[in-house]
């Protein structure tokens, strides 16, 4: 699993859990581990649950063109390094664009980066 991991439980939720699990009220900041155990458990059965869909979901359709955007839906991968340099790139005056260079600068860069496998 990763470390952006879309399914994270709240602290708060975290430490009820471990109150439950104690029977009594846990007081104070939650110990690292705790944390990291909790949302690890939350991310491994919010995962077995989208494994399960998606199977369904190829058995139902009898191939699987809907869960794969599915899953792509649900967990996206981040944007490659290539992608967000490129976003970056964008000619000044285009819609979102961050960075002004002259125009053949721009260009270069831009086949540059365009070159670079993912």
């Amino acid at each position: 699993m990763t470390d952006n991991h879309p399914i994270t439980p709240p602290p708060e939720l975290v430490q009820q859990w471990i109150s439950d699990y104690y029977g009594c009220p846990v007081s104070g900041e939650l110990a690292g581990v705790e944390t990291a155990i909790a949302a690890s458990a939350a991310q491994w059965g919010a995962d077995q649950e989208l494994d399960a869909c998606c199977e369904w979901l190829e058995d139902w359709v009898g191939n699987d063109s809907y869960a794969i955007p599915m899953r792509a839906a649900r967990r996206p991968k981040p944007p490659s390094l290539k992608e967000q340099a490129l976003e970056l790139a964008r000619p000044a005056g285009t819609e979102g664009a961050h960075v002004t260079f002259g125009p053949e600068e721009l260009a270069l860069i831009r086949r540059a980066l365009e070159s670079i496998n993912d």
